[in-house]
């Protein structure tokens, strides 16, 4: 029983995701997206100039 019980709470522990990770990847992701777009912007304005 009590073996049941910690797995279960290793289940719960590992699904429950923690708001500051989810904001730091997603932040990481935009981050990211905006510094695509701008190499992709700067590259297209020198070679169009």
């Amino acid at each position: 029983m009590k073996k049941e019980k910690k797995q279960q709470e290793k289940i719960k522990k590992n699904r429950n995701y923690d708001k500051g990770q989810i904001f730091v990847k997603v932040m990481a992701g935009f981050l990211a997206l905006l510094m695509i777009v701008a190499t992709s912007s700067t590259l297209i304005y020198a070679l169009m100039g």
